[in-house]
């Protein structure tokens, strides 16, 4: 069974398209097949440790989400960390709380969201002490 993640960024509680060069600058060190043109990316961390990423192709509606999917622990949790802080996205799990980066993205996140929304530090030890809480 696979965990999925979503990075989605929020304005007014309404998605809005990520940044799809932002995406391949942060994406482009760790990329071993696919890439952002081919809607799907498949990441290694420096430890080894793999991610699935599936995203739009940027086009005309731009790429409003990336799924990530059979992500390991350890330091690809902090490339995702940071991938979702560099997008001004926030990562809201299949199945629990919305995390945010920054706290000014809290009030841009659909009513919801809001309330249960928990404030990370874009890195990989907050995201694993968020799952591990959750």
């Amino acid at each position: 069974m696979s965990y999925s993640i979503f990075l989605l960024r929020f304005v007014d509680g309404e998605v809005v398209a990520l940044d799809a060069e932002r995406f391949r600058r942060e994406t482009e060190p760790y990329v071993v097949a696919g890439g952002p043109e081919e809607g799907f990316s498949q990441l290694r961390a420096e430890d080894g440790g793999e991610a699935d990423l599936y995203h739009k192709s940027p086009g005309e509606s731009g790429m409003l989400c990336v799924t990530a999917t059979h992500f390991a622990r350890g330091a690809m949790l902090g490339v995702l960390a940071r991938l979702a802080a560099a997008l001004g996205a926030s990562i809201v799990p299949q199945d629990g709380t919305a995390m945010i980066f920054d706290e000014d993205e809290r009030r841009h996140l659909p009513a919801e969201l809001r309330g249960d929304a928990v404030l990370l530090a874009p890195t990989g030890d907050a995201l694993q002490a968020a799952f591990d809480a959750g």
